[in-house]
């Protein structure tokens, strides 16, 4: 199957600090020697972060020693967009965007959008950033991502709360819900060994861990979708090619109209699952 890959590095700042070329060379030199496969592109980004030499030696020294990039600089490029992840938060993956683009043709301006699994909150957020006026909600059962979501989720007027997907939602959503992200984990239990050292190691297991086949979330979050959705509302979450008809038969078992997108450049899978009530649920593909 194909599994969480690794944030792709961010883009660096135009106009990184200047430091002389032996410098940069060895800093560039100590991380391919740690095995950072972008390492020009992460020294610029290390460079550009650091006020000082003493500064800079203590990012390059926590990179080489394995810290996932995003949490060395204390953020992650999201759709454009600067998100804060923090150690131990599930860093958001480039391929995830796609998600989100397909969010943006469902949703409409003031649309009330739930994001569960939120981790940083980048989905919400950047979401939130592309239509104007959405009611945005949030959830992660893990205080630490939901303390780092609400840096990234509260500047764009959304609420973020901690608790197992549903629960802490306020009552008042059931059947109010227009979009439901649900970014769920996906990877099998016993393949979590072979995901890359940066999220097998630094990122929160419940963010990774998706049980036996790697859809028990998944069920849970659909078997509860209906009860919140809006009339016309849509669920949309990622999975991995290989899952994608038992995810598929997933949420059609529990009352929704499941379509799948591909985006092959970014290697992401897609399953939209509507509300059959929706009008002009064929319309979105």
């Amino acid at each position: 199957m194909s599994l969480p890959s690794s944030p792709s590095v961010p883009a660096a700042p135009s106009a990184p600090p200047l430091l002389p070329p032996e410098a940069t060379a060895a800093v560039v030199a100590r991380l391919r020697a740690a095995g950072c496969v972008f390492a020009e592109d992460e020294a610029r980004l290390l460079i550009s972060a650091a006020p000082t030499a003493a500064r800079l030696d203590a990012l390059v020294e926590r990179r080489a020693g394995g810290l996932p990039l995003e949490h060395v600089l204390g953020w992650a490029e999201f759709r454009g967009l600067r998100m804060a992840v923090d150690p131990g938060v599930f860093v958001p993956r480039r391929r995830t965007e796609f998600l989100v683009d397909r969010a943006v043709l469902l949703a409409r301006p003031g649309a009330v959008v739930v994001d569960l699994c939120c981790g940083s909150g980048a989905l919400g957020a950047a979401l939130a950033a592309t239509l104007d006026g959405i009611e945005l909600h949030a959830t992660d059962i893990d205080p630490a991502a939901v303390r780092c979501a609400r840096r990234n989720v509260g500047p764009v007027g959304g609420r973020v709360y901690e608790g197992d997907l549903y629960d802490p939602l306020p009552a008042a959503l059931r059947g109010r819900v227009d979009v439901l992200l649900a970014n769920v984990p996906y990877v099998p239990t016993e393949e979590i060994g072979l995901l890359p050292p940066e999220a097998r190691i630094h990122e929160a297991r419940v963010a990774l861990d998706g049980g036996a086949d790697g859809l028990d979330v998944l069920r849970r979050v659909s078997a509860g979708a209906r009860r919140w959705l809006a009339p016309g509302g849509c669920l949309l979450f990622e999975t991995s090619e290989r899952q994608t008809p038992s995810a598929v038969e997933t949420v059609a078992r529990d009352g929704l109209v499941p379509h799948v997108a591909h985006a092959e450049e970014l290697y992401a899978t897609v399953v939209v699952a509507s509300s059959p009530a929706a009008p002009g649920a064929d319309d979105v593909r």
